[in-house]
C-alpha cells in the first residue's frame, strides 16, 4: 500500500490522467482498427466519429457511476489507452472494470499491468470499493493471463456469446474482492 503522500496516479511505467480534447483524434484512429475493437467489446467493429467520442468524454466527465482515466507513459503525454471503472454501485461497493491500449506497438509492454495496479489501488483504497468485475473474450489470451495474475477469479461463462468471422466464442466473467487484493 502506498503512503498517504504518494501520488496514487503514478506507477512504474504509466500515470493516469483525465482525458483531454487532444486525445480524441488519437482515440478515433484506434477505432479504425477492427482488431482493437474486437478486444474492446462484442459490438460489430466500426469506426467512431469525433462527435461520438466527444459525447463519450462529456459522459465520463459528468457521470457519478464511472471513473475513467487515460494512461500515459511516465515521461510523455502520449495517450496509450484508457482504464476505468463503470457501473459503480456505491451502496454495494461494486463496479466493472475496463481497459484498452490503443496502438498495437504498445501491447505487451507492461503498461496494462501497471495501469491495472494503479486502478485497483484507487478502487479499493481511495473509493473504498469491495468487488471489481470484468468480462473478457476467450480469444484475448493476453488479457486472461494478466487478470488471473492479478488475482481475478473466473466466476462464470457466457458460452458462444460473441460471433467473429464465422466462429462463436465464450465471454468469461471475472471478479476480484478487496480481501483478495489485500493479501497479494
Amino acid at each position: 500500500m502506498k503512503n498517504l503522500t504518494d501520488n496514487i496516479f503514478i506507477g512504474k511505467k504509466v500515470r493516469l490522467t483525465a482525458l483531454r480534447k487532444d486525445d480524441i483524434p488519437i482515440m478515433q484512429r484506434w477505432n479504425e482498427d477492427a482488431g482493437y475493437l474486437r478486444l474492446y467489446n462484442s459490438d460489430p467493429a466500426e469506426p467512431n466519429t469525433e462527435a461520438s467520442l466527444n459525447k463519450q468524454l462529456e459522459d465520463w466527465d459528468t457521470s457519478q457511476t464511472q471513473k475513467q482515466f487515460i494512461m500515459r507513459p511516465i515521461k510523455s503525454d502520449e495517450c496509450l489507452g484508457n482504464v476505468g471503472l463503470s457501473d459503480i454501485s456505491w451502496s454495494n461497493g461494486t463496479c466493472s472494470l475496463g481497459i484498452t491500449i490503443g496502438n498495437r506497438k504498445n501491447w505487451r509492454q507492461g503498461y496494462g499491468r501497471d495501469a491495472m495496479n494503479l486502478l485497483l489501488n484507487y478502487a479499493f483504497n481511495e473509493l473504498n470499493l469491495h468487488r471489481i468485475g470484468l468480462t473478457v473474450f476467450e480469444y484475448n489470451t493476453a488479457a486472461l493471463a494478466l487478470y488471473e495474475s492479478l488475482g481475478f477469479q473466473r466466476e462464470g461463462a457466457l458460452r458462444d456469446f460473441v460471433h467473429r468471422d464465422g466462429k462463436r466464442y465464450t465471454m468469461y466473467w471475472y471478479s476480484l474482492l478487496r480481501p483478495e487484493w489485500e493479501t497479494q
